[in-house]
C-alpha cells in the first residue's frame, strides 16, 4: 500500500455544512461543473454520474473509475474505496473544525501499487488527490 496526503486546506464554513456536503456524492456532479478546465490539469472528467453513495466517471488519462462510500463518520470523515478502478484504492476526507465558522480538509489515500506501478503513477495520483482538495476548498457550503 502507498499512502499519499494532500495538503491541509482551509475553508470558511461550519464543519457540519462541510459535512453534508461531502458525505453526499450527488453534490460533486454540481461541483465538478464549476471547475474551469484550466484548474483540471492533465484530467478530464466525462460521463459523471452521482448517487448520493456512489460516483462513477471517465477520467482521461486514467480510465473509468467508480468509487463509493463505505462509512461516515458524522461531521469528522468520510471514507470511499474505489468499486472499479484501474487501481485499488481507499481514500478519507477528514474534516476538523478550527471554530464555529471554519474548519480544514484533508484527503488521504491508500492505493494498492506494486513497486513497478508506484513508479508510474505516485505522482499523478498525488496530483489528482491535490486537485480534489483544492476543489473541495473553493466550493460554496
Amino acid at each position: 500500500m502507498k499512502r499519499i496526503e494532500s495538503s491541509i486546506k482551509q475553508i470558511p464554513y461550519p464543519q457540519e455544512q462541510v459535512f453534508a456536503k461531502v458525505s453526499d456524492l450527488s453534490n460533486l456532479k454540481d461541483v465538478a461543473s464549476r471547475i474551469p478546465a484550466d484548474q483540471m490539469g492533465q484530467f478530464n472528467l466525462q460521463d459523471m454520474e452521482c448517487t448520493p453513495d456512489r460516483v462513477s466517471c471517465n477520467i482521461s488519462p486514467i480510465g473509468q473509475v467508480e468509487v463509493g462510500i463505505v462509512s461516515r463518520e458524522p461531521y469528522k470523515c468520510v471514507k470511499m474505496e474505489t468499486l472499479r478502478s484501474p487501481i485499488k484504492m481507499t481514500m478519507w476526507i477528514q474534516i476538523v473544525s478550527t471554530g464555529s465558522s471554519s474548519c480544514k480538509i484533508r484527503l488521504t489515500a491508500d492505493a494498492d501499487l506494486n513497486i513497478f506501478m508506484a513508479k508510474m503513477v505516485e505522482k499523478p495520483l498525488a496530483e489528482a488527490l491535490e486537485k480534489l482538495a483544492d476543489m473541495l476548498s473553493m466550493i460554496p457550503y
